[in-house]
């Protein structure tokens, strides 16, 4: 199965979603399902996991209600409160979401300390128990902590989400390179090529800015821990699908058949526990 592994819908909320800034006008309206499915088509691409842009419990809803409504939607990523006092039966609830794979908050809006705090730590410790994965949002500067995590919980299943971000459109490298590098003997641990465009220059990007990154992640991770997300419609602030899609595809293109299948969906499958 293939599969676009991370992409948002939403109903545009000017409050709600404020981060939508007037920089991103592209994306100031509402992304729905039926927006996405021709882009899936076009690509051959048979589902995608939809991915939390907002958090709150009606977040997670909402997406369950897309996935519902629209079988090709195969997995939710969504949000939880993960130093909620009843946690333990709200992920008990949320169990018998069989299109529920994982949880994500955004962290990369907080200090790096805070992946080191008591009541989230203890909140990711559950995760397993239910099967549910972690998908981290992260800056560069996080990537320390996340490594600590990572290595804290070896049974539970993290994705950190678009490369971590790197600083694509300063080409800053080394230092995101070094700390990239810790995760490469962490088996629970898998990277997310993904959200690439929006950290370059929007305007100006051109496909070999990409390469040092994709090598990079490609060396650490090796071909069976790297999943294809587009970050759509996010994305469309600097690229269309077509190119986001094309980026990877044109830099996998010389792997072998497997390892590109793997890549653009038996990984994620994998992952998130895809039934298919």
């Amino acid at each position: 199965m293939r599969i676009d592994a991370h992409q948002h819908f939403w109903k545009f909320d000017p409050i709600r979603d404020s981060w939508i800034g007037d920089s991103m006008k592209a994306i100031q309206k509402d992304f729905l399902p039926k927006d996405l499915k021709p882009e899936l088509d076009k690509r051959w691409l048979d589902g995608c996991i939809a991915v939390q842009a907002d958090e709150s419990l009606q977040e997670t809803e909402f997406l369950l209600q897309m996935a519902k409504e629209n079988p090709w939607i195969e997995g939710v990523v969504g949000w939880i409160n993960l130093e909620g006092k009843d946690l333990d039966v709200q992920l008990e609830k949320y169990s018998e979401e069989n299109k529920l794979v994982g949880f994500r908050k955004i962290l990369q809006s907080l200090p790096p300390i805070a992946l080191e705090n008591p009541g989230f730590l203890k909140g990711i410790s559950k995760l397993s128990k239910f099967d549910f994965t972690y998908d981290i949002l992260i800056f560069p500067n996080h990537l320390d902590q996340a490594f600590q995590l990572a290595k804290k919980y070896p049974d539970q299943r993290f994705i950190i989400d678009h490369l971590a971000k790197p600083e694509i459109k300063n080409a800053e490298f080394g230092n995101w390179s070094r700390k990239i590098s810790l995760f490469s003997d962490l088996e629970n641990v898998y990277c997310k090529v993904s959200g690439m465009v929006t950290e370059a220059d929007w305007q100006e990007w051109k496909t070999s800015h990409f390469h040092p990154y994709l090598e990079k992640v490609t060396e650490t991770f090796g071909t069976k821990r790297l999943v294809f997300g587009s970050d759509w419609p996010v994305c469309l602030v600097a690229a269309s699908y077509t190119e986001v899609y094309d980026i990877a595809s044109v830099f996998f293109s010389s792997f072998s058949k497997t390892e590109q299948n793997d890549i653009f969906g038996e990984n994620a499958c994998r992952f998130y526990g895809l039934k298919g």
